[in-house]
């Protein structure tokens, strides 16, 4: 480390690549540097454009070289209060020793945050498989190995131990976990089959929010068309890649946004009875923990999202 600066609860560390360094990957060299911060951690900081590397926002996988100037800006790890099983029934789809596979309702958010320390998917986890308790892993929370928003319904994978976990993790890392939503777009999405390829970062102006951008990680949507109604056409959509908030903002970006999506929705007013974004994880498909073998799971339509489908045809 050449320089660090200070800024409140921030910091900015700067270093320079050594030659006995050059060639490493971006996030495995940080995850050396950092350490004790978790792999997810570093990604997080790398995808909030933390990480700068000679001037420009870094990405993840970039392999650097000797004399190369890294720019990161940090807030220090802090332990937050112990988790809290919450008992509350859980919609349960598939279920084994290693694994289950969970229907998240609308409004649930997965992980504590702030105004949801004790009403989470993790809490509620925690209340039905007790071994969990303690199991934090990559990404920082027991059992979770992917997110789900917390107006999106649907499907969500949780490991049940560290093995199962890691073979999950490593199924999403290598891109070969095969998720599919539904969604209800505005307008009438033409042609009926499409891919949509654009470059996702975080907005410059509203953190909160990701949206294309030519300095953001490669992301590739692709969909077809299962209905077409007057002023919206129902939609399935398939992540290639697994950026943040990625189907709502490559949907928005060409102009056909997801119905009653209040952050990246504009258009004709909200469907009657959409309190929230149409889209629901309705099928994955993936390999289980315990045998290799690769299986499918489905979960029909949440029942608000079906009810407005019923009233617009």
């Amino acid at each position: 480390m050449v320089r660090e600066e200070s800024h409140g609860l921030r910091q900015v560390r700067e270093f320079v690549v050594a030659a006995g360094q050059a060639g490493s990957r971006l996030d495995l060299y940080l995850a050396a540097l950092l350490s004790p911060r978790s792999r997810s951690s570093i990604r997080r900081l790398i995808e909030d454009q933390n990480v700068w590397l000679n001037g420009k926002p870094a990405r993840p996988g970039t392999r650097l070289q000797s004399g190369d100037l890294l720019r990161v800006i940090v807030a220090p790890d802090q332990p937050g209060p112990a988790l809290r099983p919450w008992d509350v029934p859980l919609d349960v789809v598939y279920e084994d020793d290693d694994m289950a596979v969970v229907n998240k309702p609308p409004g649930m958010v997965v992980h504590p945050a702030a105004g949801h320390r004790d009403d989470t998917l993790v809490n509620a986890l925690l209340a039905r498989y007790p071994q969990l308790a303690g199991q934090q892993g990559d990404s920082g929370w027991p059992g979770i190995v992917h997110r789900l928003d917390k107006d999106t319904s649907g499907l969500i994978l949780v490991a049940l131990h560290a093995k199962a976990r890691e073979h999950l993790q490593r199924q999403f890392r290598r891109r070969e976990v095969e998720k599919t939503y539904l969604a209800l777009v505005v307008g009438v999405l033409e042609p009926a089959l499409g891919r949509i390829e654009a470059p996702i970062a975080r907005d410059q102006r509203q953190r909160k929010q990701m949206a294309v951008h030519p300095a953001g990680r490669e992301s590739a949507t692709a969909y077809h068309v299962r209905d077409y109604f007057a002023h919206h056409t129902l939609i399935e959509a398939k992540p290639e890649t697994g950026r943040t908030h990625q189907i709502r903002v490559h949907l928005a970006a060409i102009g056909h946004p997801v119905a009653g999506d209040r952050v990246y929705g504009r258009g004709p007013a909200r469907l009657p009875g959409l309190s929230r974004q149409f889209l629901h994880a309705w099928k994955i498909s993936f390999r289980r923990p315990a045998d290799d073998q690769w299986i499918t799971q489905t979960v029909d339509l949440a029942p608000d999202l079906q009810t407005v489908l019923e009233t617009i045809r």
